[in-house]
């Protein structure tokens, strides 16, 4: 009689191949199809800065939604076949609701929204849910959490920046506030990687440092539209120093950086003098030598920075594993699951774009950096086309936080610069990160409303005049 066993097990073997193959396959052309699907997102990222009809741009930012959303789905869809986690479909559920519905109720309730910016936000949260998912499905749920409550809270800002016209009366409030807490910190704060950066509160834990890098934009704004004197940039820049003091001392020297880079450029063009731009980088970098001479932190960071492989086993071991990550991605990844950016330190926050490049692929990082890029540009471009000063400086500042957090970041993984701590705007895991670039964004769109208000304005001052004439 014929063995059935033998038959049996012989099936199953072929059923097992046919399934690794199957699965090997789709994660082997998801990778592909996102990355072509990144590449035509940033293009268009672009291509709207170009003067075309609202028609056109429209259906740019329509087809830009098209390839959020399918990048999202493949990628859940190799998520799902490598976890075999049914929890996971309803997760991805849940996560396209949500963009689907930030998309919609802020072109309902803002019309002329910068939907550029919009659909970039959108892109950057449903990367953070792909990887964060794939790294670590416990966090990939907490964050999911904080995105949603963190757009329900912000999706007012732009109604208060239109409406509220006393923002720029309390420029010595928003600097008290911001170096309270910070010194708030630096007293209670508990020690995380070396450095003071948050406190617990009810079980719930807070970076103020995120937060108070807004508060120290509408400090800078309010002190200098209301007066350019040598008088108010000395209170100023003192005021800026405590604050900048007070983060070193706390060794977050990510966050120190960040507010020193952003007041140089928010006071070189409040004052319009290249003096001050020059003596603000020659303090910048004697404070650094100073920096590297006194604390053992900053000399240990220097050089992981320098010669990683010479401390792989001690400081230098997360850069090494960095750099191995990204090399061993190539080009167009290994594809999800199929690396091992899990053995990095601290992935999930200050590396998260080195597991980015590992298992979606170099060029799929370099989509993101010009992503990023688009969103500074257009910072930068909608501060700079307001009459208001208060909004333009308030404008530039934020654009000069993005842009420097994301260069911090990213220089930081690839051995560029050494590592400061800063996390990936959006995308990296952390409630208060999440939460105060989001905050940052709906700032923006509100002034981008201003700057409607005011081009609206100009142009009915231009038909009245035409009329009399």
């Amino acid at each position: 009689m014929p063995n059935t066993n033998l038959y049996q097990g012989s099936f199953q073997t072929r059923c097992g191949i046919g399934e690794g193959y199957m699965q090997n396959l789709i994660t082997e052309a998801s990778r592909y199809i996102m990355i072509i699907l990144i590449a035509i997102y940033t293009f268009d990222c672009f291509f709207v800065f170009k003067n075309t009809t609202e028609r056109k741009k429209n259906h740019i930012f329509t087809r830009q939604n098209v390839f959020m959303f399918l990048i999202h789905f493949i990628a859940f869809t190799v998520i799902c076949f490598e976890t075999e986690n049914l929890e996971l479909i309803i997760f991805y559920g849940f996560q396209q609701v949500l963009l689907f519905g930030v998309m919609a109720l802020y072109r309902t309730i803002y019309p002329g929204i910068n939907r550029l910016l919009l659909n970039n936000m959108c892109m950057f949260l449903s990367i953070s849910f792909i990887m964060l998912t794939r790294l670590s499905y416990d966090k990939a749920v907490r964050q999911f959490k904080i995105t949603l409550i963190s757009l329900a809270v912000t999706m007012v800002i732009p109604y208060l920046i239109k409406k509220l016209k006393l923002l720029r009366h309390f420029g010595y409030i928003y600097g008290a506030l911001g170096f309270m807490a910070l010194t708030a910190v630096y007293i209670l704060g508990r020690v995380t990687n070396g450095a003071k950066l948050s406190f617990s509160i009810a079980g719930i834990t807070l970076q103020p440092s995120e937060f108070v890098k807004i508060l120290f934009i509408f400090f800078v704004a309010a002190m200098y539209v209301k007066s350019t004197t040598f008088k108010q940039i000395v209170i100023t820049s003192a005021i800026a120093f405590l604050h900048v003091l007070v983060l070193v001392l706390s060794k977050d020297l990510g966050g120190g950086l960040i507010i020193f880079i952003t007041y140089i450029m928010m006071l070189y063009v409040a004052v319009k003098n290249p003096f001050y731009l020059l003596a603000g980088l020659l303090s910048g970098s004697i404070a650094s030598v100073i920096a590297y001479r006194l604390f053992a932190h900053v000399r240990v960071r220097v050089l992981a920075w320098s010669n990683p492989f010479s401390v792989i086993e001690d400081a230098g071991y997360q850069i090494t594993q960095s750099l191995f990550s990204i090399g061993t991605g190539g080009w167009f990844g290994m594809g999800l699951y199929q690396g091992a950016p899990t053995q990095i330190p601290l992935v999930e926050t200050d590396f998260i774009f080195s597991a980015i490049s590992e298992e979606l692929g170099g060029i799929f990082a370099l989509c993101l950096i010009l992503i990023y890029s688009s969103c500074f540009i257009m910072f930068i471009n909608v501060a700079m086309q307001l009459k208001d000063e208060f909004y333009r400086l308030i404008g530039l500042g934020l654009g000069v936080i993005f842009g420097f957090q994301v260069f911090l970041t990213i220089g930081g993984v690839i051995k560029f610069i050494p590592l400061t701590g800063v996390t990936l705007p959006l995308i990296s895991y952390g409630g208060s990160s999440v939460l105060s670039t989001l905050i940052m964004f709906s700032i923006i769109q509100g002034i981008y409303l201003l700057k409607q208000n005011e081009e609206d304005s100009i142009e009915k001052e231009k038909s009245k005049n035409n009329k009399f004439n």
